[in-house]
């Protein structure tokens, strides 16, 4: 990746003071040519971002120039008056009073706010909120501070040449701490055209995708000019200075996974998952009326909103039936009722926390298909077996680790037609990402039991039948979005 800073004059940034490029922003306005062939990042250190001024003018050429930049011109508006970030202050006075309470009562007049950076560990919560909100390297909050409250009078921007001999420091620090990639090896290596963020939880239990799998990928990705790089939860700020998202954490409406989807689709970058399929995918009764009013085979199915309807699913679907809440991943919230006592004690238990459940025939088989399909076309097909003496694939132990069923890997061509070709219409019903769908073969014909926004691709396992190409396409798959004309 190639870091490129602007500055108001030659001498406002010393050269040793960082490995990036440093030019002014006249050279920049003055040669359309620099960097042709490349997609920089443009940290925008002018002294001025005044309307019109070349400060301004830098970032709104480097829209034009392909060039990501902080601050766009967006942000350089909505400082321009504190009318036009009104809307912003409640928030961020919320985090600045709980950070005021932390701090024991004793506040600053003012404080600097560098790339989401606050001056100590107390400010982190109120800084990457600032930063969420507007994205510029350097911000000088000025405060007002009551008995019990404590109000932003002005958030403006902190150029160069009004910092400190300690702010210029501590801003060098953050500049360092902020372009810095946990996965960058550039050694011997082209600038790439692309970058991608990969959003991750090293700490996941069972997460949809391997470091050791997103490493793999990166290799491949490198050669077709694109970067991949690491970001867990507290890099939401960073997401703008990124040209696209792939999430491989598991998903959920309600927590952080969706707030990325969400500002990724804000700032038109291609996303998997987006949040239209992370919203249709997670909820089993939103998916169950879709494949149904889509004529795509599933289960026997009765929505149970009450116990009323418990002796309905009973005389429907028999006994064994499966009940499952709703919003659920990696088979929990999934349990298997042996007789109407075992339904009507689950049942009355689940509905506690959710209106709806859905009761399905079991099905019983070794194993459930899983196709995935990207961008309605299949990619890879797999058997996921069910776990050691149990009915799923994933069986959760009340202690110790999940234990999870083998895998055996087939080629697209060796898998049956009407198995890739139901996994299709299915995953078409969704949307046009990635998709994992789970299908249970039977003598009966064909079952979608699931379709996943969010599924497992690890390299030996689900990309063992088409091999690299599995990974070769999900990387073309970005890139026709980026290159799309008019983009």
């Amino acid at each position: 990746m190639t870091w490129v800073i602007l500055t108001g004059r030659q001498n406002d940034l010393d050269q040793v003071a960082t490995p990036h490029k440093i030019i002014t922003n006249r050279d920049y306005l003055a040669h359309p040519a620099l960097f042709r062939g490349q997609r920089p990042k443009v940290i925008n250190l002018s002294n001025n971002y005044g309307y019109q001024s070349r400060g301004y003018y830098a970032s709104l050429l480097a829209g034009s120039r392909g060039h990501k930049v902080i601050p766009t011109v967006e942000t350089m508006i909505d400082l321009s008056e504190r009318k036009l970030y009104e809307h912003a202050l409640p928030e961020l006075e919320l985090a600045l009073n709980k950070c005021r309470k932390d701090l024991g009562g004793v506040f600053p007049a003012k404080v600097a706010i560098f790339f989401g950076i606050g001056p100590s560990k107390v400010w982190d919560r109120f800084a990457k909120l600032l930063f969420d909100w507007f994205r510029a390297p350097a911000l000088e909050v000025h405060i007002k501070d009551s008995a019990e409250w404590a109000s932003i009078r002005k958030i403006g921007f902190l150029p160069l040449a009004r910092m400190t001999e300690d702010e210029e420091a501590f801003f060098l620090q953050c500049l360092e701490t902020y372009t810095n990639r946990e996965w960058r090896d550039t050694k011997g290596r082209t600038p790439a055209r692309y970058t991608f963020a990969t959003l991750v939880d090293p700490h996941e239990e069972l997460p949809p995708s391997e470091i050791s799998s997103l490493r793999y990928w990166a290799r491949i990705a490198e050669k077709m000019g694109v970067e991949i790089e690491p970001i867990t939860r507290k890099d939401l700020a960073k997401l703008a200075n990124y040209d696209a998202l792939f999430i491989r954490e598991t998903t959920s409406i309600s927590n952080h996974t969706y707030r990325f989807a969400r500002r990724a689709q804000q700032e038109g970058m291609p996303v998997i998952d987006d949040p239209l399929s992370m919203i249709r995918c997670t909820n089993k009764v939103y998916l169950n009326e879709l494949m149904t009013y889509n004529k795509v085979p599933v289960p026997p199915t009765v929505m149970i909103a009450g116990t009323s309807d418990l002796e309905v699913a009973a005389q429907t679907l028999g006994f064994p039936l499966v009940l499952k809440i709703p919003d659920s991943s990696f088979s929990r919230g999934v349990k298997k009722c042996a007789n109407l006592e075992e339904l009507k004690t689950l049942a009355t238990e689940w509905l506690e926390d959710s209106d709806l459940l859905i009761a399905q025939k079991f099905i019983p088989t070794e194993y459930d298909w899983r196709v995935g399909v990207l961008g309605g076309q299949p990619l890879f097909a797999v058997h996921y077996l069910m776990a050691k003496k149990h009915w799923q694939i994933v069986n959760h132990k009340a202690n110790g680790k999940p234990d999870q069923g083998g895998i055996k890997t087939f080629t697209l061509k060796e898998t049956p037609p009407h198995v890739v070709e139901t996994a299709v219409m299915a995953a078409r019903c969704i949307g046009d990402g990635l998709y994992g769908v789970d299908l249970k073969e039977t003598k009966d014909g064909v079952f979608v039991i699931e379709v996943n926004d969010n599924p497992n691709l690890d390299h030996g396992w689900e990309d063992s039948g088409e091999k690299d190409e599995v990974w070769v396409r999900l990387t073309q798959w970005f890139l026709e979005r980026l290159d799309r004309p008019g983009r």
